[in-house]
């Protein structure tokens, strides 16, 4: 057993205004994916398919202007999704709690209370997905593309989050008593347990974006719209499914049959989705190439007689 590192949730104060490490992470996650995501667009070879007959190919999905616009809508959806998730998903009662003072004298609900429960990544996955659509909607873009692009960043954001929730003792794993098992100052039990917040920031974080790394930048996975999105999907379904066994379930879900959690629960269809929309976005590219490759190959139409184009027609004896 080590010792867990005990670490002030709160980072800073200012004045009656707590700075939480919980918000720092996500708007590390949010800066250092925007930042990615700029990065990801300048590079063409990872948009553009090889060309054929040199005919030029459509690129990155959308301009650096646009990604600008597009990262507010989707900071929305993720804290809105993101809440709104857990609360339905997780704790419904915070729903009909009465309200509680902030800052000493502001009544607030305690369903927006962030610090009380934290977030869903299953909702804020949904809320992301429904800004980006509508911003996709708007302005007339490519939104499995966009999705494509926004998929391979994930994994930056997941890792911050994950290091937030060791930093705050919670969603901590099952008793164990292993060589890196650690006591958690928040576990009314006080006994060693798995850190399985390290275990999801090293799965669904950095095991994940370097399989995206790798399938974007090595076998062109931007070049067929939806494969970013079902591989991120399956990868991190996998990935929590897998680390589900050594969580600790909220004491307040219902237990499962067969041992599944709501983790779990929610996870498995996102494996399926994902290997659905590999398969799907393969299939269109299959589709598309023959009647491509059909285009270009046709003949140029044969140009009319002089004499035809002219309305005459010439005679021989």
């Amino acid at each position: 057993m080590i010792p867990y590192p005990d670490i002030d949730p709160v980072a800073l104060q200012l004045g009656p205004v707590p700075i939480r490490w919980y918000s720092l992470a996500y708007i590390a996650g949010i800066a250092g994916g925007w930042w990615y995501l700029t990065r990801l667009l300048k590079n063409g070879a990872i948009w553009n398919a090889a060309p054929r007959s040199g005919a030029p190919q459509a690129g990155a999905p959308m301009t650096r202007a646009l990604l600008d616009d597009v990262v507010f809508w989707v900071a929305i959806g993720v804290m809105g999704g993101g809440r709104l998730g857990y609360v339905l998903f997780y704790e419904p009662a915070l729903l009909i709690r009465p309200w509680e003072p902030i800052l000493g004298f502001l009544p607030f609900p305690p369903a927006l209370m962030l610090w009380k429960g934290g977030m869903s990544f299953h909702g804020g996955l949904i809320g992301v997905a429904v800004a980006g659509y509508l911003f996709c909607r708007k302005h007339k873009l490519n939104a499995l593309s966009v999705g494509d692009l926004f998929a391979a960043a994930a994994p930056i954001g997941l890792f911050f989050g994950r290091i937030a929730n060791f930093i705050n003792a919670e969603l901590y794993g099952r008793p164990w008593d292993g060589p890196w098992s650690m006591v958690f100052p928040t576990d009314p039990a006080q006994v060693a347990r798995h850190p399985s917040q390290l275990y999801e920031a090293a799965l669904e974080g950095l095991a994940l974006f370097v399989v995206m790394r790798i399938a974007t930048h090595r076998l062109g996975l931007l070049k067929t719209p939806g494969a970013g999105i079902g591989l991120f999907l399956a990868g991190y379904g996998a990935a929590r499914t897998f680390v589900e066994f050594f969580r600790e379930p909220d004491a307040h879900m219902p237990l499962f049959p067969f041992g599944f959690t709501m983790g779990m629960f929610l996870s498995v269809p996102m494996i399926a989705l994902g290997a659905w929309l590999i398969l799907y976005a393969r299939a269109r590219a299959r589709n598309k190439a023959p009647a491509k490759d059909a285009a270009k190959g046709a003949a140029p139409a044969s140009p009319a007689p002089a004499a035809a184009r002219d309305g005459k027609t010439n005679t021989t004896a």
